[in-house]
């Protein structure tokens, strides 16, 4: 499982995919009109208009406003937007965001999966992500990095194909693809959809950086650091609880 935190380093993860956007700019002195949700005292790019689900106008700097699809512009003339290659980053971001929040919790809660057997050295049973990163034999990277090699390689094929009519983040799992669990939103329930995903990878990235400093400044596992927060101080435990009744 350890290993699970270098693979959200080095792939991408599936999930609803968030719709494409026809509005686009590559001018770096587009105006700030639209009042911001997420700033009340900013303004908005009009490369924001809101149609873009999660889009709360924040853009401070205007990174939208900057010409990203040039950068990455094909011989078809068909590559996405500028605006469609920001979300596609975005998007795919969080998706590692997430899985490493899940690989920072899971062994430290639910424990460690068996490999020492082939590896020959102590490797996983490190609960502290930043040791089992640390100590994974080259096997175990050699096999991660070719699954992402490959997952990326089949993302590029598809927007390639697809250009600026694909919808960013989508690698064709779920509704718009292989659909093992029959997935059939309507319009409106697959936009609100995609703005709770493009919201789940947000709060992701923010937590995994969270996770990911504090696992190296406290150099213990979640569970031990959450226990620790659980008990009772050393001073109450030698010395009674001295505040008065109800405090």
């Amino acid at each position: 499982m350890k290993l699970a935190i270098a693979s959200t380093l080095l792939s991408t993860a599936a999930a609803f995919a968030p719709s494409a956007t026809t509005k686009t700019s590559t001018a770096l002195n587009v105006g700030f009109d639209r009042p911001s949700d997420a700033l009340p005292f900013a303004s908005a790019p009009d490369t924001l208009d809101g149609s873009l689900p999660g889009d709360a106008g924040f853009d401070p700097v205007g990174f939208s406003t900057a010409g990203w699809a040039k950068i990455f512009a094909s011989d078809s003339g068909d590559a996405m937007t500028d605006l469609q290659w920001l979300r596609e980053a975005e998007i795919t971001h969080g998706r590692i965001a997430q899985l490493a929040a899940v690989g920072f919790i899971w062994p430290s809660v639910f424990g460690t999966f068996p490999g020492n057997e082939w590896s020959g050295v102590d490797a996983y049973s490190y609960v502290n992500p930043v040791e089992a990163l640390q100590n994974a034999p080259g096997p175990a990277f050699t096999q991660i990095l070719l699954a992402a090699i490959f997952i990326e390689f089949k993302r590029v094929q598809i927007i390639k194909e697809e250009g600026s009519s694909r919808i960013p983040g989508d690698i064709k799992l779920g509704q718009t693809g292989w659909n093992p669990f029959g997935l059939s939103y309507t319009e409106e329930e697959y936009f609100e959809k995609q703005v709770q995903e493009i919201k789940h990878c947000r709060l992701a990235m923010l937590g995994a950086t969270g996770l990911w400093l504090q696992a190296n400044i406290s150099g213990t596992d979640i569970a031990s650091q959450l226990g620790a927060a659980l008990t009772s101080p050393d001073y109450y435990t030698k010395a009674g609880y001295f505040l008065p009744e109800g405090i």
